[in-house]
């Protein structure tokens, strides 16, 4: 079948930084099922994979953390999914990605694909889905009641990315008052179009900007980019007794000796913690991934894809972890059809 993977992690302007190959269609077994794969979406997880590093994969190292397809096999003890399902889901980090014909991931961590959506829309939201539900209400603990959230504020850094995207809209939906962090005119835009209630610049002083919009706290503040720079910031705006969550490592250590006084806790979020642990709780982002299938259907929930290109081969895919890398992507991009 074919794949795009890599034997070493080069630069993304040499070509050999991701190669098209032909490798053996896999067979799923256990709680496994084998997805023929319609469409990917490009993450920064991807491009921080095949950063350069000096290291040589005698198997090829395959990349792909958002998948939309139909399942094609199932292993034996699977019970969640048949052949035939239209499925979409973010992978693991510890196995193989899908950026190949067919690929094998456990059922517990696959969704239905929203039926409202097709296959190059779906693609865009597992990864960044999960990280912002994840996040927000397992995380952070918010309430998805929204009758608990009124008059309680969400600071989102970092609001016009793929993740921040999501949280938006998610937190919008619980009833919470949105504040997105954007720095250009055309990114402000986009935060606003998510549902964001105000929009701030994340390149001048947070601090008096949520001050002038009326807000002396911020309840939850979910940092999306830059934890080490917006530190001390965050330490201030968090309300007595709210909650800090980041998906950022950071540079420097992090002194959480601020937050004492105000009892504020400070969570982390990586979203293949589940997989990659094989915790007990993993079906979770099955369960997870079908709400989030169900919000799109209902309509309270939108897809995030703002560009597409075909076909998944290893000169696009290139393209797409160029364009990632530059950093300034609004909404998510994606690739369909080998």
């Amino acid at each position: 079948m074919k794949a795009v993977g890599l034997h070493r992690y080069l630069p993304i302007e040499d070509p050999e930084s991701l190669i098209d190959l032909e490798i053996e269609k896999p067979s799923p077994s256990g709680r496994d099922i084998l997805v023929k794969v319609l469409a990917v979406s490009v993450n920064p997880v991807d491009t921080k994979v095949r950063a350069p590093k000096d290291k040589t994969e005698e198997q090829p190292k395959i990349l792909g953390y958002d998948v939309a397809g139909i399942v094609e096999e199932v292993g034996e003890s699977c019970s969640l999914f048949k052949p035939g399902d239209e499925v979409f889901y973010a992978g693991s980090i510890t196995r193989q990605g899908g950026n190949s014909e067919f690929h094998l991931v456990d059922e517990r961590i696959v969704g239905r694909k929203p039926s409202t959506l097709n296959f190059a829309e779906a693609a865009a939201l597992p990864l960044t889905g999960l990280t912002a539900w994840e996040g927000l209400f397992d995380r952070m603990c918010i309430s998805e009641n929204t009758a608990d959230n009124q008059n309680k504020t969400l600071l989102i850094i970092s609001g016009a990315g793929g993740v921040g995207s999501i949280a938006t809209q998610l937190g919008k939906n619980a009833g919470l008052t949105v504040i997105g962090t954007a720095s250009r005119p055309e990114s402000s835009d986009w935060v606003l179009k998510q549902g964001a209630d105000h929009v701030i610049n994340h390149r001048k002083d947070l601090v008096s900007q949520v001050k002038e919009l009326g807000y002396k706290y911020i309840d939850f503040i979910y940092c999306l980019n830059s934890t080490g720079q917006h530190f001390e910031a965050m330490c201030e705006l968090i309300a007595p007794q709210g909650k800090i969550g980041t998906i950022v490592e950071s540079s420097h250590p992090l002194d959480l000796s601020p937050l004492k006084s105000k009892s504020a806790g400070f969570v982390w979020e990586y979203m293949f913690t589940r997989a990659m642990y094989e915790t007990e709780d993993m079906i979770r982002q099955h369960e997870i991934l079908n709400i989030l299938s169900s919000l799109v259907d209902e309509g309270k929930i939108r897809t995030t894809l703002t560009k597409k290109l075909e076909p998944i081969h290893a000169a696009n895919l290139r393209d797409a972890h160029t364009i990632v890398e530059q950093g300034d992507m609004i909404g998510k991009l994606v690739l369909e059809h080998f």
